[in-house]
């Protein structure tokens, strides 16, 4: 009996067991080619992807750190990075591997606006005399990190009164570009920041999206950009310095059973402290919070001033009798009102003011007000149509002008009824305004994406955003619930 036992088990349940466990093996892997892969929007990579993996399920990011945290959430499978991104995340995330044998080469270059020709033949000369005299060695030795030194950085002398280098540049490509106690540091900043004190410049970062990079070029918003991959169709908008670094972008995923880290033996109460002291309390982190804030609240009360006004002119010409102001005013309200801010933003940005020297923040603030007369128009309309008739022409019959019985009479009532509909339009312009990022201002929204891309914390910074945008709105309907309460005691008493 105990051999037919001992018989069974080698000859049936064995396999079987070693066929399950090949199964479980084989399922855990998934295969490239029909993978999820998380890309920068705008990067080579997605070009590479396409081409090489057709059966991929692409997912396009505006930053590498969003895609690391979607990696770790299990919406992707892998993450196309550059190299030395790459191994800084593996660095502080040792559950990350790269993916061996798959990768795609390449060296980085400067790119310069082909409108100053002779800027890149000043800056390629110097890249390529720091390249044969060891420069290039010393700087890349303190940035480019494998074990667990911090960076040392450099006292870069600098001009405080000379002619300023726009550089744009993303500050979430650790550690080519990001945010360090509170500054601006990095590989191709300490570089660029070289290169302009020997040309006589003082440099200026347009920190903003990846996708906008060429586009500032091209418009001139910016002279110089961070390092980037040649490719034949960009060297026929922009112009590529001399090579300064070998950094192929390489395929980052999980390693099987990985473990997570330390977080996970930790309690919530103790997750939520460690967070608070990693997002907020190092490095000064929470100075970009209330700095974006304060560049929010800035933008959100400018536009909104502009936007009554516009919002009047508007009204104005939408209750014209003349045909043609009536339909400019419509016009202007389909156009405005049916058209994305983030599209607006990017129009006015790189395109109405790209040859100016206009600030972000006011294009942001002109765009905002703008959009915003659109709906303020059309409020202040409602509002003038509530009221009866018979009332402006009481008035009129009292001996009151046209234009005094619509500031005695009409306006005031207009202005009750439109109040509640009109401070929530604030609130509704002050939320909108996360999307500033977009045209290389760093807001409330963008400070927490540069917190998030130093962190690697997907949960925290997110929070802490969306609470503070929270508090602040709730904060600002009280104030306009007690100036509506007051004006309608008024109001009353006067009655």
């Amino acid at each position: 009996m105990k051999k037919l036992v001992f018989l069974l088990i080698i000859t049936i349940i064995l396999p079987l067991l070693t066929a399950c466990q090949d199964i479980s093996e084989s399922s855990s892997v998934v295969e490239v080619e029909t993978s999820r892969i998380g890309i920068m929007a705008g990067s080579i990579a997605e070009v590479y992807s396409e081409i090489n993996y057709p059966q991929a399920e692409l997912h396009l990011f505006n930053n590498y750190a969003d895609s690391v945290a979607a990696l770790f959430g299990h919406k992707l499978d892998y993450a196309f990075i550059n190299y030395v991104s790459a191994i800084n995340f593996i660095r502080h995330n040792p559950e990350l591997e790269i993916v061996p044998d798959v990768s795609m080469d390449g060296p980085i270059q400067f790119a310069v606006s082909m409108k100053n020709p002779e800027l890149h033949r000043q800056i390629s000369e110097i890249i390529d005399r720091y390249m044969a005299d060891g420069t290039m060695d010393e700087i890349t030795s303190r940035w480019i990190i494998t074990d667990g030194r911090d960076y040392v950085t450099a006292d870069i002398p600098y001009h405080e009164n000379a002619p300023v280098l726009r550089m744009a540049i993303v500050s979430s490509i650790e550690p080519l570009t990001f945010m360090l106690d509170g500054r601006y540091a990095g590989m191709d900043i300490e570089l660029m920041q070289r290169v302009a004190y020997e040309l006589g410049y003082r440099i200026e970062f347009l920190d903003m999206q990846w996708s906008g990079v060429i586009s500032a070029l091209e418009s001139g918003r910016a002279d110089i950009s961070l390092g980037m991959y040649y490719t034949q169709e960009r060297s026929e908008r922009i112009l590529f310095t001399p090579p300064y670094l070998d950094d192929p972008y390489v395929l980052v995923g999980r390693k099987p059973y990985a473990i997570a880290d330390e977080a996970v033996s930790q309690s919530f109460l103790e997750s939520i402290i460690t967070g608070f002291e990693r997002n907020l309390i190092r490095e000064g982190r929470w100075k970009l919070i209330v700095e974006g804030l304060q560049v929010s609240l800035i933008i959100s009360i400018f536009s909104f001033a502009l936007a009554t006004l516009l919002g009047f002119a508007v009204c104005g010409l939408r209750m014209s009798k003349n045909r043609v102001l009536s339909a400019i005013g419509r016009l202007y309200i389909t156009v405005l009102r049916g058209t994305p801010i983030v599209v607006l933003l990017m129009i006015a940005f790189y395109v109405i003011f790209a040859g100016s020297r206009i600030s972000g923040i006011a294009v942001a603030v002109i765009t905002f007000g703008a959009n915003g007369a659109a709906f303020i128009g059309e409020i202040i309309r409602s509002a003038i149509l509530t009221i009866d008739k018979g009332q402006v022409e009481a008035a009129r019959s009292m001996g009151f002008s046209k234009a005094g019985a619509f500031f005695t009479v009409t306006l005031p009532q207009a202005v009750r009824a439109a109040f509640p509909v009109y401070m929530s339009e604030f609130i509704s312009l002050f939320k909108m305004t996360s999307v500033v990022g977009y045209i290389a201002i760093v807001d409330l929204t963008k400070a927490g994406d540069i917190i998030r891309s130093r962190t690697y914390d997907a949960f925290f910074p997110l929070i802490m955003v969306a609470l503070v945008y929270l508090i602040v709105a709730s904060v600002l309907v009280w104030f306009f619930n007690m100036i509506y309460k007051k004006t309608n005691k008024r109001l009353r008493r006067a009655k």
